[in-house]
């Protein structure tokens, strides 16, 4: 793939993301999308077959970028209680950051693709959690949590992918202050 075409596909798949936050799936139409990027609605078939292409394929861009990012955060983490503030970190960057728009529409529109793509998207979160439950796993085994971690993974995610709807990140809290928030709540004893 040349560079050309690669970058007109990131900006295809960029505009459909924000339409698909905006207006929701079913209600961006392929004509939408090309006119957001100032191409011919039949142009847009030269990258993409059908519109439930371009959903999977910013769902599997963007978990990839994202468990890319999460790993290089758990690898450079030297203890259990950091390895956990830098996921909760990375994943609020993902949510408020560059990838706001498809992380969204990852959290909101995943049920639109048929099974089997479905699956494939499952089965790529599948190794981005599994990051999430080794570092709770070591805080486990230090005794500082109170609830199982595949039960925290889940509280940590709804109140981490819930924060799209209220923080706003030119307010009074930057990002690392609302990490450490997170982490306390994940913590047994956030003092110790």
């Amino acid at each position: 793939m040349t560079s050309h075409v690669k970058d007109r596909r990131q900006e295809l798949l960029q505009a459909a993301a924000r339409l698909f936050r905006e207006k929701g799936f079913a209600k961006t139409t392929v004509r939408d999308i090309s006119r957001a990027v100032g191409l011919q609605s039949g142009s847009l078939f030269h990258h993409f077959a059908t519109k439930e292409d371009i959903l999977y394929g910013l769902m599997v861009d963007v978990i990839e970028l994202n468990t890319a990012r999460l790993q290089r955060a758990f690898d450079e983490a030297d203890s259990a209680a950091s390895r956990v503030l830098a996921l909760i970190r990375a994943e609020l960057e993902a949510i408020h950051g560059e990838t706001r728009d498809a992380m969204t529409v990852l959290v909101f529109e995943w049920r639109q693709l048929t099974e089997g793509r479905r699956e494939d998207v499952l089965n790529l979160r599948d190794r981005y959690e599994a990051l999430w439950l080794r570092a709770l796993e070591g805080l486990a085994a230090e005794g500082r949590t109170a609830v199982e971690s595949f039960t925290l993974r889940r509280l940590l995610v709804g109140a981490i992918s819930w924060t799209v709807n209220w923080y706003k990140p030119t307010g009074s809290m930057d990002l690392d202050t609302l990490a450490e928030q997170v982490l306390t709540l994940a913590l047994k004893n956030p003092e110790a």
